[in-house]
Formats: C-alpha cells, structure tokens, sequence
C-alpha cells in the first residue's frame, strides 16, 4: 500500500475547473412507498467533477458561465453544494435535461443543446479561468458535451498553453477536436476513456499493448502524462517513465454515469494535495467505483473512497 493513498487533511489544495457549459437537470424519482417526487441539480461534466472535488474534501472553484432563469436556479444549487463560483453573466439561458428515473432506467425526455458562448461570454470566462487557476495551481478542463457550436476547440489549445506558460498543472478530459486542440498545449496530463479513443480512431485492437500504443501516442502529441479509463477492465497510465495498471474492486453498478469525471476529479485534488503517482491512481480509481455504486454524477463519500483506494492495486504493466 502507497503512503500516497491517504487522501490528506481536508480543505487541504483547491481545484479550479474550467466548463464551457453547466446545465440544469431536473429528474423524476419514484420512492419506496410509490411517490413521485422532482429533483432539481446543477449538471454537466465540470459540474460533476466539482461535487466530487468537494466530495474528498478539497475547495473546488468551478468557472462557468449562469444565465437566464435557468441560471438563477443553477446558482444557489451550485452554493448549496459549496462549489464556488466567480460570478460570470452568460449571454444566453443555461440549457436544461429533463429526464424520468420512476422505472429505475434513467429515460430522457428532453435534452436541451446548450448555447453559443459569445465573445464577451468567452472572454470572461476565460479570463476567470486563469486568475482562478493561478491561485489553485490545478486546473480541470471539460469539454462541451460534444456540442460543437459551443466554443472553438482552438480555445483548448490556448488555455492548456497558458496554463503550462504559468505552473498551472492542466488535467484535460476531453475528446475529438478538444482533444486534439488541447494536447498541441502540452497538457500535465490527459484523462481519457478507451471507448472514446475507440470512437475517435485512436485505438485500435484490443488488451493492454493496445491501449499502451494509443496512451505512447497520447504522449507524443504532447500530454506529459496519460490515464485511460476501461470501465470493468481497470485503467492503464503512462506517468512519469513508468507504464501502470490500475484494478480496483469490483463493485456492483447502480449507474454508470460520472465514473469517469469522479476519476478526473480525484486525479486533480491528489495534484492538489501532492500525492506521489501511486497514491492518485488508487484514488482515482476509488472515486470512479464508488460513484457508479448511487445515482448521482460526482457523488459519493470522502471515507468510502479513502477505504476502497486501499485495496486498489496500482502494478507495473
């Protein structure tokens, strides 16, 4: 067991995260005793990856943009959660998913597409992004949700150069052009899922000397340092000049759905909070098995991942 498991004191290190775009999602729950009931969240994957920073403990600084009467409902669900926020005015209303959760399934019924980002938009958000990057000293970068009319992906490539000019260690969890846009800025390191590799033909066959082949390219175009995310079949890294695999427990799965933005998450507080390699992968992946065992992007509890990343196996691949 790594001394870097422990997940340190709490308040400990700060996150800021970068996200074009936040939503509101609003669910319909049936209870045990057979009563609907509408819950109401803030969402989106710098969203998600927020909660599970607040989650183990560390301040999280989440840059995004709140408008219109979406916006005024995200806020003060975003301060409830104490994730805080400059206070950045979008153009546009915030985008909302509505979607119906009585059957068990998560079934949408609406999913809106989030807005254009202006210039004035951009530019105070990226502006935000910086002054709260250089205070946390760790940046998480979102992506979009695959909606390409958000912002350019050349703004990835800005931003993770940036960053680097200034110490700010950039962990980058995006695909397609964002990607491609953010690795030309060299980024600290790239958080990534082997089925989007897949989908963006930067991986081929199967097994580990595969995705080893798609992390060594990953690194070639400019990521210090890689981790590929393989749903049940554990992760693998390319950290430092060390080639890992990560297998944590597995644990039954009640949704799917944050796993891989809890990892993201988790990756940035144990930056934050100087944990050696080791220590970060096992967290990481205790905060990925942990949310899929609830529902609830992001979520989880600081103890259960602090336990579960003791009995994660991080071994050379």
């Amino acid at each position: 067991m790594s001394a870097g498991t422990d997940l340190g004191p709490p308040e400990r290190g700060a996150v800021c995260v970068f996200a074009p775009v936040t939503l509101l999602t609003l669910t319909l729950e049936r209870t045990p005793d057979d009563v609907d009931e509408l819950h109401l969240h803030p969402g989106g994957q710098g969203v998600w990856q927020a909660r599970m920073v607040r989650t183990l403990g560390a301040r999280a600084v989440l840059c995004t943009p709140l408008g219109g009467e979406t916006g005024l409902v995200i806020e003060p669900l975003l301060e409830a959660e104490g994730i805080e926020h400059p206070r950045l005015e979008l153009s546009s209303a915030n985008t909302a998913w509505i979607h119906d959760r009585r059957e068990g399934e998560r079934a949408p019924l609406w999913e809106g597409t989030a807005p254009t980002l202006g210039r004035h938009d951009l530019g105070e958000l990226y502006t935000a992004t910086l002054a709260a990057a250089l205070a946390c000293g760790v940046c998480v970068v979102a992506g979009t949700h695959e909606t390409p009319d958000v912002l350019e992906p050349e703004i990835y490539r800005r931003l993770v150069t940036d960053l680097g000019a200034s110490d700010v260690r950039a962990i980058v969890d995006v695909t397609g052009a964002e990607l491609e846009a953010a690795l030309d800025g060299a980024p600290y390191l790239v958080k990534v899922s082997d089925e989007d590799l897949r989908r963006d033909g930067m991986l081929k066959g199967d097994g580990d000397a595969a995705v080893t082949r798609s992390a060594e390219k990953l690194r070639a175009r400019g990521a210090a340092n890689v981790l590929v995310s393989r749903a049940g079949a554990g992760a693998l890294a390319l950290v430092d000049d060390r080639c890992l695999t990560i297998t944590a427990p597995e644990l039954e799965v009640k949704d799917p759905r944050g796993a891989g933005d809890s990892m993201t998450a988790a990756l940035g507080v144990a930056v934050a909070r100087g944990l050696d390699w080791d220590g970060a992968l096992q967290l990481a992946a205790a905060a990925g098995a942990v949310n899929v065992t609830r529902h609830g992007s992001g979520s989880g509890r600081a103890d259960a991942v602090g336990q579960l990343a003791r009995r994660v196996v991080v071994s050379d691949a």
